[in-house]
């Protein structure tokens, strides 16, 4: 079909649905790294198995308790994983379906249900070859990895030399900077930096320091954070004081935004591990509009992870050009949800969002992540599309083609080149 060919009511479904499936995608907030971070990387039907999700799922299933599941190895986790939530139960969760929806894209016969075959083949494979083949198959152009600089197993590999896979762009990650200053303000002075306990002047010297260095070092298309739900700003601690005094002109002199990630309560159930943090309440929108509104030269990247902040984030971001909404994040990652969101958000704000982000742990679930997001804005695109043409509207497939494209990505490209 002709990049100009006027679309119809009887072409529209099939148009938008073939646009959507074969548009690349950017994904912009990812845990994936590139090959060159060795076991950093995961990949694999064990890695998929054992993801915090199903760990969650098998131990509501009462077959194990924690203690004796998390002395298994993991393969022996993966293999129990398998045998309640796949075989005896049908695989119905959001992370359940989509494990067979990675299985069956990747060219496995699921009605098989043999994860021995599975297993066999994966050995063949390499993590170069498989970074290829996954992001051949969710038709993922590139993502943003989350790059954090304290972590004992990547710090060393940022710093020495080694050549970096360009799909895969960095996120300066600085939990440890905003979250925990007391605890991690002695394992900068450890790496060269002379910060003292208190905010003064020479800690916001060598904090600027310590960004600069890193920021140069890995080339982040943006800093990001993690928050509980009372996240305060301004407030008189020291996380407000850092992110007055150095994260936000730190990211106006680079031209980056602040990416914030908003409502996650910390170990609500500490045997589940990983699994163990929650959503306990809705947070305050409160910070959010003092730092678009105080601080209009900054960028701010938000996502909430509580359902009911999404509306009132949606008229914040009509009021402030300076924030863009992204993602569904965690818990809001599953279907019914995620159609709620995208339609909400490009009622309230058309095309100016990234309105899905994977968040992905394990390679593969790039595949499912975006398989099914595709399916669910095919469909919220199809009905939008179909009030314009009611209205009288005229509309070309080019015109859906680059309509798709800030969906998935240039939008955001866009927000980073303000």
């Amino acid at each position: 079909m002709n990049l100009h060919t006027v679309i119809t009511k009887a072409t529209l479904e099939k148009t938008v649905c073939n646009v959507v499936e074969t548009a690349p995608v950017f994904d912009i907030h990812t845990h994936l790294y590139d090959a060159a971070f060795g076991d950093l990387l995961l990949w694999g039907v064990d890695e998929l198995l054992t993801y915090h999700y199903l760990v969650a799922e098998v131990m509501r299933a009462e077959v194990i308790g924690y203690d004796e599941f998390w002395k298994m190895s993991k393969t022996q986790q993966a293999d129990l994983i398998w045998q309640t939530l796949f075989i005896e139960r049908s695989p119905v969760s959001e992370a359940c379906r989509g494990v067979v929806t990675c299985l069956n894209q990747l060219g496995f016969d699921v009605k098989k249900r043999d994860l021995a075959a599975v297993r066999k083949e994966l050995k063949r494979w390499t993590p170069q070859r498989y970074i290829n083949r996954v992001l051949e198959v969710s038709r993922v152009e590139r993502v943003v990895m989350t790059n954090n600089p304290f972590d004992p197993l990547e710090r060393p590999v940022w710093l020495k030399d080694f050549v970096r896979d360009e799909r895969f762009a960095a996120a300066l990650r600085i939990d440890e900077l905003l979250m925990a200053w007391d605890a991690n303000a002695p394992r900068l002075r450890e790496m060269g930096y002379k910060v003292g306990s208190d905010i003064n002047d020479k800690t916001v010297s060598e904090v600027r320091r310590f960004l600069d260095e890193w920021t140069h070092r890995v080339q982040p298309l943006y800093l990001a954070v993690s928050l509980t739900p009372d996240f305060a700003f301004p407030e008189d601690s020291k996380r407000s004081q850092l992110i007055e005094r150095c994260i936000l002109p730190h990211c106006r002199e680079y031209g980056i935004p602040f990416a914030l990630m908003i409502g996650v309560s910390r170990q609500v159930n500490p045997a589940l591990r990983l699994a163990g943090d929650g959503l306990v309440r809705p947070s305050s929108l409160d910070p959010i509009v003092h730092l678009c509104a105080n601080h209009p030269e900054n960028k701010f990247l938000v996502t909430m992870l509580s359902r009911e902040n999404q509306h009132a984030l949606c008229v914040t971001a009509r009021k402030f050009p300076n924030l863009h909404i992204f993602g569904c994040w965690w818990f809001l990652n599953d279907p019914s949800l995620i159609e709620e969101m995208t339609r909400m958000r490009l009622e309230l704000l058309g095309l100016s969002v990234t309105p899905q982000h994977s968040d992905c742990r394990v390679l593969d679930q790039l595949i499912y992540k975006w398989d099914h997001f595709r399916r669910i804005l095919a469909r919220v695109l199809t009905d939008k599309y179909r009030d314009l043409l009611d209205a009288g509207w005229k509309l070309t497939r080019g015109e859906i083609e680059r309509d798709v494209h800030l969906l998935l990505g240039g939008e955001f490209e866009r927000f980073l080149a303000r």
